[in-house]
């Protein structure tokens, strides 16, 4: 079980979402919609990078930080876990 953070802020006329831990991001027209479709992004991007062999996470500099840059835009802050199943094959 993985333990993330989700951040959605206002950017123009769209909802942005970003997974700071893992640089990893989408958009919705809703701030409901941001953060599902980052939840199915984070989780696509953990499945592959494992299923892989390749470092999962990459963090987004604090110079780029929606929380640093552009307090006023940010919608919300959430935690959120990515639990993924893991079944060895021969």
């Amino acid at each position: 079980m993985f333990l993330f953070t989700g951040i959605i802020f206002k950017e123009n006329e769209v909802f942005c979402s970003l997974c700071p831990e893992l640089d990893v991001a989408s958009v919705g027209d809703t701030p409901e919609a941001a953060k599902a479709m980052l939840l199915e992004a984070a989780t696509l991007h953990l499945e592959g990078t494992i299923e892989d062999g390749l470092p999962y996470l990459r963090p987004v500099p604090e110079a780029e930080d929606p929380r640093q840059t552009a307090p006023e835009a940010i919608v919300a802050v959430f935690h959120f876990k990515v639990d993924i199943a893991v079944h060895a094959y021969a």
